[in-house]
């Protein structure tokens, strides 16, 4: 019903975001379960710098391109946002124990946290969207 519009848009980030904050939180729960099991690797969840690569390729402020045949590659080919997924990645890169485990379990907290505070910025973005929209309609 909203598709198109930048009412539609935003509830679609926002949506999007939210889910990514549940799964990020599984993956930090995952972590902090495994804080003391041997050679066990942190794992992170990557999504927002993806999306916004993907709403700046939107604004196309490349250099217009000429294609002169179907086989060119165009220079700046827009992504579409709703198609940007999350992807889960092991850390390797940092060791804290001697055991080969690398969850730091402040860290975790930490980031526990701010992915809580988040999530209940995006509520508060999303109970703020349909506010307006109720403004609108009285």
């Amino acid at each position: 019903m909203f598709d198109g519009t930048s009412f539609g848009k935003t509830m679609n980030i926002l949506e999007k975001n939210m889910d990514v904050s549940l799964l990020r939180r599984e993956v930090i729960s995952n972590n902090i379960a495994n804080a003391e099991t041997p050679n066990y690797k942190r794992s992170d969840v990557n999504f927002e710098a993806e999306l916004g690569r993907a709403l700046d390729s939107e604004k196309n402020t490349g250099i217009p391109n000429k294609m002169t045949h179907e086989r060119h590659i165009p220079f700046n080919r827009p992504i579409d946002y709703r198609s940007v997924k999350p992807r889960i990645v092991l850390d390797y890169l940092t060791q804290v124990k001697n055991n080969g485990n690398n969850v730091d379990i402040e860290q975790e907290v930490m980031d526990l946290t701010e992915n809580q505070m988040m999530y209940e910025f995006m509520t508060y973005a999303v109970n703020h969207e349909f506010r307006q929209i109720n403004t609108v309609l009285k």
